[in-house]
């Protein structure tokens, strides 16, 4: 994927707001990269603009040479609400993301196959009001990969859980990637958890958004938050954003 002078304004009143400026990135195939930054830096404009949600002011995205314009197939996208559709059980809602696929027992052996993955098997014939809040994201998963895409975009999936089914979903995610070796951009506000799952780590400044470091992360996995290098690590980004916050602060204090 090549992220190519990406800007993205919005205009109210005559008045253009840059929340993204100078974007540029390539990711390879098959690489885990995270977006870090503080609230606000435009982390999730540029996933939807990547999602073909959005469209950028300026530049271009490009997915295996093609320019993406609009959302796509080769895009699994999981939200960091579950958004399934409540009358529908789980198997259902992973079926209805693959429901173009013309062999219906392949369709089957395809979402069962992805239910198992994300430790689901048993749970097929559950509505999502049945299920916890990690459990819901398990199938969100399930059903993005499930579509077979060539890229999956995570909008900070466990942003929204407990810490202990947050750090239970992390390893599970770990252990999915490594399966499936797909190419992974995810948005997160967490230092620790982009230390945890990511090959690389881009990081945004913000007022406009900017990526001010692009970290590869060259440690052994799975990867200890007692470690002395991912606490090194974890203690250098967070000065990075913290500089960055204080920017932010001292702007709103002049006005």
């Amino acid at each position: 994927m090549q992220i190519s002078d990406i800007t993205k304004q919005y205009v109210q009143n005559d008045v253009a707001n840059t929340v993204l400026s100078s974007i540029n990135v390539d990711i390879e195939e098959g690489e885990f990269v995270s977006i870090l930054g503080p609230s606000g830096c435009g982390k999730s404009t540029l996933l939807s603009m990547v999602a073909g949600l959005l469209k950028p002011t300026s530049g271009e995205i490009r997915l295996q040479d093609s320019v993406i314009t609009k959302p796509g197939k080769d895009r699994g996208m999981v939200f960091q609400q579950a958004a399934l559709f409540p009358w529908m059980t789980v198997e259902e809602n992973v079926l209805f993301a693959i429901r173009d696929m013309k062999n219906k027992e392949e369709r089957v052996k395809r979402a069962h196959h992805y239910l198992k993955m994300v430790q689901l098997g048993s749970n097929l014939k559950q509505y999502p009001h049945e299920l916890s809040g990690g459990m819901q994201q398990r199938v969100s998963i399930a059903r993005a990969l499930a579509m077979d895409p060539t890229v999956l975009l995570m909008d900070e999936p466990f942003g929204a859980l407990d810490e202990q089914t947050r750090l239970r979903l992390q390893q599970e995610l770990e252990t999915i990637w490594l399966q499936t070796r797909k190419t992974v951009l995810f948005v997160t506000h967490s230092i620790h958890e982009s230390i945890k799952l990511s090959d690389r780590i881009l990081v945004m400044g913000t007022r406009p958004g900017t990526i001010i470091a692009d970290i590869k992360v060259n440690l052994p996995r799975p990867r200890l938050r007692t470690s002395e290098e991912v606490a090194e690590l974890e203690l250098n980004i967070s000065r990075m954003l913290e500089k960055e916050i204080d920017k932010v602060v001292k702007e709103e204090l002049k006005q």
